[in-house]
């Protein structure tokens, strides 16, 4: 099972040999082997890299983002088939019915404001009462926006009545780094699935080229949430960048079991796309987000 996330920082060539990503920069040769290679972060806009290794790279299934100048993810490398049976698997999400989209959609928003709620409560922050009504308000497809209003209680709580989600500062840096890191892992499993990422639940921008993972990974939101309250940032750092990396090693409960982050991604979506399937909404297995671990 692949658990290795690598980020390169510095200058480098990136090169495909016997089995091996090796990265050399002017001091130092590094060798990493694909079977053991998860995510690979391609910070330094000064990086080359082989089409030998991209190519071996999608075959493996190993995400590849890279960043701008600025460090910043900026794109990903994405395969144009992630499945054998992909044609069919297309076809099959084509006729998913708008009924059962949307009892999961419902499904996701209540396990997403749970988790909200539960890591206010792990800070011992009282609105966390709120959101715990706004869950018993909840509607078949969320027609009153308890999202959207649990979202505004959930982050000034969180970081302070006066942040907003759409501000420039090292908070929302810190955020929108995770979630992008987080948004690439469900794009690998959706594509390595056989199904497309712009074909949604809910989300629906035409702009949008990942819609469908946009509605997958909303209960996984609240990790991010949680390593970026703990980590009090002022400036975020390259420190900071690494700690907000390491959620996709940390370690997460889903199906009874614990399990790395990425291979909880794994399972739970799997599990969405055989109720989607199978129209049964019991088949889903969403994480159990415990901050304490």
């Amino acid at each position: 099972m692949s658990w290795r996330v690598v980020m390169v920082s510095k200058p480098s060539k990136l090169d495909y040999s016997l089995g091996y990503m090796v990265v050399r920069d002017v001091e130092f040769t590094t060798k990493v082997h694909l079977s053991e290679l998860s995510l690979l972060i391609i910070e330094n806009t000064r990086c080359s890299v082989t089409t030998a290794l991209l190519s071996r790279l999608i075959e493996e299934k190993i995400k590849v983002i890279f960043c701008n100048e600025k460090r910043n993810p900026i794109s990903e490398l994405t395969p144009y088939y992630g499945s054998h049976d992909c044609s069919q698997k297309l076809k099959n999400q084509l006729k998913w019915s708008v009924e059962i989209k949307q009892q999961i959609w419902t499904s996701i928003v209540e396990e997403k404001i749970r988790n909200q709620s539960n890591l206010l409560q792990f800070h011992n922050l009282s609105q966390h009462q709120l959101l715990d009504r706004y869950i018993d308000e909840l509607e078949f497809n969320d027609a009153t926006n308890r999202e959207g209003h649990a979202a505004k209680v959930y982050f000034n709580a969180l970081f302070g009545l006066d942040f907003t989600r759409n501000g420039e500062d090292p908070i929302n840096a810190a955020l929108n780094y995770g979630y992008s890191l987080i948004l690439s892992a469900f794009n690998r499993e959706v594509v390595s699935n056989g199904y497309l990422t712009q074909l949604g639940l809910f989300h629906d921008n035409m702009f949008n080229q990942y819609n469908l993972s946009c509605d997958l990974m909303e209960p996984y939101r609240p990790v991010v949430d949680s390593v970026v309250k703990a980590s009090d940032i002022k400036e975020f750092t390259r420190e900071e960048k690494i700690k907000v990396i390491q959620i996709l090693n940390s370690e997460i409960e889903i199906d009874n079991k614990v399990n790395t982050l990425l291979n909880s991604i794994k399972i739970y979506c799997k599990s969405i796309f055989n109720a989607m399937e199978m129209q049964d909404l019991s088949l889903v297995k969403f994480p159990v987000v415990n901050y304490e671990l």
